[in-house]
């Protein structure tokens, strides 16, 4: 698919949301208010490198986080420290129903490991035991906690240079500096 058509299906798909943020319903409730002015800020959807790193690091974060809701912690992150929203929502797909059963036992490896070699102190939070198959799994709830936390603070970490690289190998894609907005007429005439 060219790269005219990802442009114009991501376009639609801010538009969209833009739509559904900005429904009838929601535009006047007072709680509504704070999150809807800091969602629409079209800045915070166009993609230049910094933003677009920002957001992949927020949701990269967020995708080694054994939680619910990754994608709407991850894009309220995202708008209050004004990176790319869109971004780090599809960051935290990185962790999916496919991919976590190989990210969830590698990060309680790095956990342990690091407690071991690395003695790292951690409280001990218990253990918990999982029926696997026909055997039985003994699971330290410290070694899982560190090895989430240390995986999410690397995958944060690289998500900067790959991003910052992809910008340089590709500048037409990912542009250094944000798209310059035009204020409407309406904004510009109010007194």
């Amino acid at each position: 698919m060219g790269t005219r058509k990802w442009k114009i299906r991501y376009l639609r798909l801010v538009r969209r949301v833009h739509r559904l943020v900005s429904h009838p319903r929601l535009r006047h409730r007072e709680w509504w208010k704070p999150v809807r002015a800091s969602l629409t800020d079209r800045r915070l959807w166009h993609p230049c490198r910094d933003t677009v790193a920002n957001g992949v690091s927020i949701g990269l974060f967020f995708a080694m986080m054994p939680m619910p809701g990754q994608s709407i912690a991850a894009a309220t992150i995202a708008a209050r420290y004004r990176a790319n929203i869109p971004f780090a929502v599809g960051s935290t797909l990185f962790t999916n129903p496919f991919t976590s059963p190989l990210i969830r036992p590698l990060q309680y490896k790095v956990g342990g490991w690091l407690r071991e070699n690395l003695h790292i102190p951690m409280p001990h939070l218990g253990e918990v035991d999982l029926q696997f198959r026909s055997r039985l799994v003994e699971l330290n709830v410290s070694d899982f906690i560190l090895g989430f936390l240390v995986t999410g603070i690397v995958m944060a970490l690289l998500a900067f240079p790959v991003v910052h690289l992809f910008s340089a190998l590709l500048p037409h894609h990912l542009p250094i500096r944000p798209v310059v907005i035009r204020k409407r007429k309406s904004e510009n005439s109010s007194p």
